[in-house]
Parts: C-alpha cells; sequence; structure tokens
C-alpha cells in the first residue's frame, strides 16, 4: 500500500522532531546537563512565576514521579529550590537558583543558534502556514 502524503506528513514531522532535539542535545552536552534536565530548566524559566511541581510536569509533559527525580538531581547541582506553598502544604513551587540563569542564557544561545541555521531559506509566509497547519492538526488532537 503506498504512502499518502498524510502519512509522509507524520513520518516527517516526527523525524524532524527527534533530529532537532537529538542535535540540540548534542551541542547542549558541554553543559553537563541531560535532555531532560534543560527541558525542565527552559520551561521553568518561561514561567513569570514560580510554578506548582504540578504545573510544571504538566508544562514539560512529563508524570510528577518523572519530574521529581528530575528536580531531585537539578536541586543536587543547584539549579532549583523547591519551595512549600503556604496555602497547601502538599505542594511546592519550584524556583530557579541564581546559579541557573547564567545557564538557561547559555542554553538560549545554543538553542537560538540552531534555530537559525534550520530556518534558513524558509520565508515568514511558509512558516506562518506551517504553524496554521500544525494549530489545526494540535486543535484536532485535543479534541480526541
Amino acid at each position: 500500500m503506498p504512502l499518502t502524503d498524510e502519512h509522509r506528513f507524520g513520518m516527517q514531522l516526527a523525524h524532524m522532531s527527534r533530529g532537532w532535539r537529538a542535535e540540540l542535545d548534542r551541542r547542549l552536552a558541554g553543559l553537563g546537563l541531560s535532555q531532560a534536565r534543560w527541558l525542565v530548566l527552559l520551561h521553568l524559566a518561561r514561567f513569570t512565576e514560580a510554578p506548582t511541581q504540578r504545573e510544571l510536569a504538566q508544562s514539560v509533559g512529563v508524570e510528577g514521579p518523572t519530574l521529581a527525580r528530575l528536580l531531585d538531581s537539578l536541586e543536587t547541582q543547584g539549579l532549583v529550590q523547591r519551595q512549600a506553598v503556604l496555602e497547601d502544604r502538599r505542594a511546592k513551587k519550584i524556583v530557579l537558583s541564581p546559579s541557573a540563569r547564567p545557564l538557561i542564557e547559555q542554553i538560549e544561545t545554543i538553542a537560538t543558534a540552531l534555530r537559525h541555521e534550520l530556518f534558513v531559506g524558509v520565508d515568514d509566509e511558509e512558516l506562518r502556514i506551517c504553524m496554521r497547519v500544525h494549530s489545526r492538526i494540535l486543535a484536532n488532537l485535543e479534541k480526541s
């Protein structure tokens, strides 16, 4: 049975996602962080207020126990701190340590350079169309 464009699109999207993340991981290897750890730091840096552990897990797309292990290692490295939430003793807010900021800046610089390389030859209109298609597919996924 021949592959349809929908099949090819899905395979290409998965391949691109894996490749992009693998290349970024390769470039970030010198910082001493696993892919999971730098991903948590980047998500955490994008919050305007310190998220709870549950909010951060949802943002990163991992289960609570997985995030707890990652946070344990990031805390050991002195990159994050857990703080009690006064209104809910079971909840913990996750805060970046001051020492994490320069590291996040390095991650962002490396990620931005890669992004610029990957988008060579892609014009603004092509990117807008692609984003519209992805948004529609994501909306359909949420309906499932």
